[in-house]
């Protein structure tokens, strides 16, 4: 098939492309390299079956141009991670929902498949752990900027099944904190690239709050899998999933673990979420995926234990030296 991945140069999207690539398709990559890097698809940038434009998927012009032939999209373009969603949250709204719109107008006037890319964030607070995708959510204040980020993929969502309705074969996944080689430290899975990182430089690994908080991790090539299931399989149509593991960790053990599979003895130092984000940021104090749906929709379980994919991450880490 002829595939289409907006974002594509990023930490998720590169992995997508890659794995799209062995499987036998041909890929467009387009991405305006604001968060992703062209570093990203060296080990494929020689392929015959990949071409790769650079520009903003909201341009009307640009994007038109990369649809031209293709038959399925994946949208992962998008502003991600706390950091970069605090320094401009109005950019982030812009690029988020803009861009969505963008992709599935032109998709629903050409009769493409589209998979569209969202997060736990939008769980907010969370009504009830495990969460599964039909509970309601609980958002937190517009006065707090942390928010942003998950209404623009909410309202990301809310446009996909709009068209669903209109008879768009779209789907959505929501990523629970990916991670693995190429992780952006500013992005997707930000707190395990941010202890690796500490971990090589044998500086203290920093845990924000008191490090109860907990997390469920998916290693790439679990969400990858998850990823091409929902864009590809015509059962996904109109359904939003949870691409998660449900392995539940404090961000506290996670620390641990890593100090562990890195074999760096360093200290952890705690520091308040209102020295890192300023005052008033708020953090959820739990997030975890129900992956049911998943499991009996699209046949796909997350394989990777989070030690495997610790050490695999690791090895890429310590070899690359990625800041």
């Amino acid at each position: 098939m002829r595939v289409l991945v907006t974002g594509g140069a990023g930490f998720i999207g590169s992995h997508l492309v890659e794995r799209l690539l062995s499987d036998g398709h041909w890929v467009r990559v387009l991405d305006d390299l604001s968060g992703g890097r062209l570093e990203n698809l060296d080990g494929v940038r020689n392929h015959p079956c990949l071409q790769v434009v650079i520009g903003d998927v909201r341009d009307l012009a640009t994007l038109q141009a990369a649809m031209e032939g293709v038959e399925v999209v994946f949208h992962l373009a998008a502003v991600v991670g706390v950091p970069r969603v605090l320094a401009d949250p109005l950019r982030t709204i812009r690029v988020n929902v803009e861009g969505t719109e963008r992709v599935l107008e032109a998709c629903a006037e050409r009769g493409i498949p589209v998979c569209i890319a969202s997060s736990s964030e939008v769980y907010g607070k969370g009504v009830r752990w495990p969460a599964a995708e039909e509970d309601d959510l609980r958002l937190g204040s517009p006065t707090v900027s942390r928010w942003a980020y998950a209404v623009s993929k909410l309202l990301d969502e809310h446009l996909a099944m709009s068209w669903a309705r209109r008879g768009l074969r779209v789907s959505v996944v929501r990523y629970f904190n990916v991670y693995g080689p190429r992780v952006d430290p500013q992005g997707y899975g930000y707190v395990i690239a941010r202890f690796m990182d500490q971990a090589l430089r044998g500086e203290p690994l920093t845990v924000y709050g008191d490090g109860r908080q907990t997390r469920s991790f998916i290693y790439v090539s679990d969400a990858v899998e998850g990823t091409l299931r929902a864009g590809l399989l015509p059962a996904a149509s109109g359904h939003i999933f949870n691409i998660g593991h449900p392995e539940e960790i404090s961000i506290l053990a996670l620390a641990e673990r890593i100090r562990v599979v890195t074999g760096r003895q360093v200290p952890i130092r705690f520091l308040s979420f209102s020295e890192v984000y300023g005052p008033g940021f708020e953090e959820a104090p739990r997030r975890v995926p129900d992956v049911s749906k998943a499991r009996v929709l699209l046949g796909f379980e997350a394989r990777v234990t989070l030690d495997e994919g610790l050490q695999r991450t690791w090895e890429w880490w310590r070899t690359c030296r990625r800041v």
